[in-house]
This record gives C-alpha cells, structure tokens and sequence, in this order.
C-alpha cells in the first residue's frame, strides 16, 4: 500500500493515557509494524521454516533420513540414521549415532540431556542443514524440525492486509476482575493450555457493545493477548486471529489493523492456542491481516 494512500486516514485521538498521534505518524508506525512482521516471517529461522513436528514416544526414538526411523528427517547431510531421542517421564536425551556429525548450540555433541521450549532457552540439534529442538506441550514431548532452506520460506509471497482504517482503533475500556482467573484454552492439536486471564476489554463497533477476554503470562503484565474469530473468520481471513494490545491507566489501545495470522495459517507443524468461546464475536472485522494463501 502506498503512503500517500495510508495517509487520508486524518487525526483522530484515544484516551485515557493512549498516546494520540496524526494520521502520518500512524501511517508510519504501521508501515514499520507489518515491515518488521514479514521480516521475521522471512528470517531462516520463521515459521515458514517448520519442516516436521514428531510426538516422543516412550522408550527410544531413532531418527535419520532411513524411512525405518521413528523421525525421518528428509534432507541433505542428514546420515540414515543419525541419533535416538530417549524418551523417559518427562526428561529427552540424546544419543548420536556411531560416527554421525550432530551439534549441540553450535558444538559437537554425542549424548546429553536437552532442554525444551519450557524453559528460557530450548537447546538446538544441526543435522546437516536441519534445525532440531524439543517442545513440551501439557504433558507430551515433541521435536520440532526446522529447515532454512524450507520451500514454504523460498515460495513466501509475502502478507495481504484489509486497507488501514482507524475506525478499527478502538478506545477500549479494562475491567479487572478482583485477581486474575485460570482459563483453559484450547490448542489445535487438541490440548489444553491453563493461562490468565486479568479481566475483560469493552468496546464499541459500529454501535454495538462487545467483550474480549485477554490472557496475560503474569498478573502484572499489561501487555494484553488476545485471541479472537469474526465472521470473516475462514473467509477473508484465517480461523482466527492473533492481536496485542496495551493496557494503560484503565484504558486499552485495541487496534485491530494490528490483527495478525497465527502460526498455524502458515504450517502444519504449529501448536495455536484457539480462541475462547467468549471470544467469538458476531460482528466483522475488516481490519489487519487477511488469511494466507500460500499454504
């Protein structure tokens, strides 16, 4: 979208402690935004890049590009078989193969306990060109495989918006409960996540009163997720989307023109959390990320 087009968009001012802004600063500030999001979708490292997702089994997990392995890892360098993951309670090792090149966090490596995505940092495996690590989903183990040379990165056609409007950035109004709440939430590969949720955000579209339910990692955090489906929801956009918004002196900057795609609009190999039922909205939002056609 061309400048001159994003900036028609004319002043217009939030409350409450939201930082007011005209309609070429917004129009820059968003430009950078999507600009810095397909950056990262682009990055050897993305999304785009996920080429497998093996659930552990109990026991010994033998992997290597050998069709026999429990993980068959189809690409160039990677031996017929290359290592076992062992699997045991909720504890990965790995033992490298006799005579195969595996490295750990940039160095050789033959046998050693890993750490998952649960804590701060999940240890990378390189096998041959593939990027290996485990993530640990409730109460089950999976190696998650990333490939920089991944055809869903070569062929990326890049992102496909709704025009920026700002009559999708709402002024919205918090509603803390009296102490965070546990919520269950739904993944697509059908597990269930506990997460907080700190109270509600309020707002008005197109004259009709509607509520979100925001999920925070911390009671303090006022940095607000929120997972949400309209109805354009699997039409002109994905199954649902993603969208964080700030919280400030009661006060909440929802700008929809920030919605963007979840993980899963782009792999297989992804583990979204699925909105809640109460936020489903009955209403559209023709604002943000549009679905993405190049998967």
């Amino acid at each position: 979208m061309q400048r001159a087009a994003l900036c028609v968009l004319g002043v217009f001012l939030l409350a409450g402690g939201v930082v007011a802004q005209t309609s070429e600063e917004y129009a820059e500030a968003m430009a950078q935004f999507r600009a810095e999001r397909e950056e990262r979708l682009r990055a050897p490292d993305s999304w785009l890049t996920l080429a497998g997702l093996f659930w552990l089994s109990a026991g010994e997990n033998r992997f290597g590009s050998d069709p026999a392995n429990a993980i068959v890892l189809s690409a160039d360098g990677v031996p017929p078989w290359a290592g076992t993951f062992v699997y045991e309670g909720a504890t990965v090792t790995l033992k490298t193969a006799p005579g195969a090149l595996i490295q750990l966090n940039g160095k050789p490596v033959k046998r050693r306990k890993l750490r998952d995505d649960g804590g701060e940092d999940a240890d990378v495996l390189t096998v041959g060109r593939l990027r290996l690590h485990v993530i640990e989903r409730g109460d089950r183990h999976a190696v998650r495989v990333k490939d920089p040379e991944s055809t869903r990165l070569e062929n990326f056609p890049g992102l496909n918006y709704f025009p920026l409007d700002p009559a999708y950035r709402l002024d919205a109004v918090f509603k803390p409960y009296d102490k965070p709440r546990e919520v269950s939430v739904s993944t697509v590969i059908g597990t269930t996540l506990t997460l907080l949720t700190p109270g509600s955000v309020e707002f008005t579209l197109n004259g009709e009163a509607f509520s979100l339910q925001p999920l925070v990692e911390d009671a303090d955090d006022t940095s607000l997720w929120l997972i949400f489906q309209d109805r354009t929801s699997g039409k002109q956009t994905y199954g649902f989307r993603y969208l964080y918004a700030d919280l400030k002196d009661g006060r909440v900057d929802l700008d929809f023109n920030r919605a963007y795609n979840p993980p899963c609009a782009f792999t297989p190999y992804a583990t979204c959390p699925l909105p809640q039922r109460e936020n489903r909205l009955d209403v559209r939002i023709e604002s943000g990320e549009r679905i993405y056609v190049g998967y």
